[in-house]
Formats: C-alpha cells, sequence, structure tokens
C-alpha cells in the first residue's frame, strides 16, 4: 500500500470519504515487544486529532506504572487548560490484580475483568469517546473470563465513528477474523535474551 494508496478498490457502493471515515478495530498480538507502545503511539496521533480517548489496561497490576499513562495523563490535563488535543481517561481494570494471580483468587480476577468489559460496552453503546485501547485485553478473553462472541459481537456492531485497538499475546482467532487491522509482532532480538533486566525509557 505504498504512499496510503490502497491496491483494491472495492465496489462497496461508498465514497471515498465514507470509506476513509469508516471505525477500525485493531489487534497487536504476538510475543514481540511493542505492542502496547504501538497502540499509544495510535493513541498519540487521535488526541492530536482532537479525539476523546480512553485506555483500560486490563492486566498489569494498579501499581505498575508505565510512562505512557503519566504522558498521556498530562495530555488530558493540558487539554483541560488550553482546549489543545482531546480529553483522556485511564483506567486499571480490575484494581489491584494482575497477570502474575498473587492477589486474590481466579474467581476474583474473572469478575474484575467482565466488570471491565462490561463497562467498555457500555460505553461504546453510549459512544462515549472516540478511541478506545484495551491494554492486555487478549489474556481474559485467552483465560474464557470473557465471552469471545460477545466482545466480537459488541465491537462489530459498534455504532458511530469509535476506533478500538486491543493488545496481547494469543488473540483469538474470532477477535483476528473480526479486526480491520492485525499486526503480529514477532521477536527476533531482546535484551532480557542477554539477561539484561528491563530499564526506564525502554520498558517503563
Amino acid at each position: 500500500m505504498p504512499k496510503g494508496v490502497p491496491e483494491v478498490v472495492p465496489a462497496d457502493g461508498l465514497t471515498t470519504r465514507q470509506r476513509r471515515n469508516q471505525p477500525v478495530l485493531a489487534v497487536h498480538t504476538g510475543p514481540g515487544k511493542g505492542k502496547s507502545t504501538a497502540a499509544f503511539g495510535m493513541a498519540l496521533r487521535a488526541w492530536n486529532q482532537g479525539f476523546d480517548v480512553a485506555v483500560f489496561q486490563f492486566v498489569k497490576s494498579a501499581k505498575w506504572k508505565v510512562g505512557e499513562e503519566a504522558a498521556f495523563r498530562t495530555l488530558g490535563t493540558l487539554h483541560e487548560e488550553t482546549g489543545a488535543g482531546g480529553a483522556v481517561e485511564w483506567h486499571k481494570m480490575g484494581e489491584g490484580w494482575s497477570w502474575t494471580r498473587k492477589h486474590g483468587t481466579e474467581e476474583d480476577h474473572a469478575a474484575a475483568a467482565l466488570a471491565g468489559w462490561q463497562e467498555i460496552a457500555r460505553r461504546l453503546a453510549a459512544e462515549q469517546h472516540r478511541f478506545y485501547v484495551l491494554d492486555e485485553f487478549t489474556y481474559p478473553l485467552k483465560w474464557g473470563w470473557v465471552d469471545i462472541d460477545e466482545v466480537v459481537e459488541t465491537l462489530t456492531e459498534r455504532p458511530g465513528n469509535q476506533h478500538v485497538v486491543i493488545t496481547g499475546r494469543d488473540a483469538p482467532q474470532a477477535l483476528i477474523d473480526a479486526a480491520d487491522l492485525v499486526t503480529e509482532m514477532t521477536k527476533v532480538k531482546h535484551p532480557m535474551d542477554a539477561g539484561r533486566k528491563g530499564q526506564r525509557g525502554i520498558e517503563w
């Protein structure tokens, strides 16, 4: 797709403008680093366009601090004070539970994940935001905590022009099939392979 020009123009009866303004469901999956990073990069573009941005982190602990959170909260404050960009919300769904599963029971985690998804579904129905990041959402789907068929139906039938980006390893095939944009991050090489730990400015 050189210079952003599609290789094939479908005979769908839509104008170029109508086709360009269709909502996008994107999935960033695979074992490589950069899935969330790429999603937050898209969210930054959305903010710059004045879109209302909402981030929902599903698996990282409430204590886990990521640099993007601090940056986007600052951008949200900038919007409130000057009108620049768009509004920003950042939510840690199920405060206190994490991929380590050290806090609470699996039933607690499943209930928290389901409650988080139900809140997102409510917001999608109300067209509350223009751009959503569902960070690490593939894990509750993989573990069966949230019903994949319900998620796919809600996402494919969402009203308006709401963009949704979902990140995490092992995205279910049904989600991949429903998405408009799917990127698989493949690890070729990583500093941790050489015994190096994560560091500031790279991992957080």
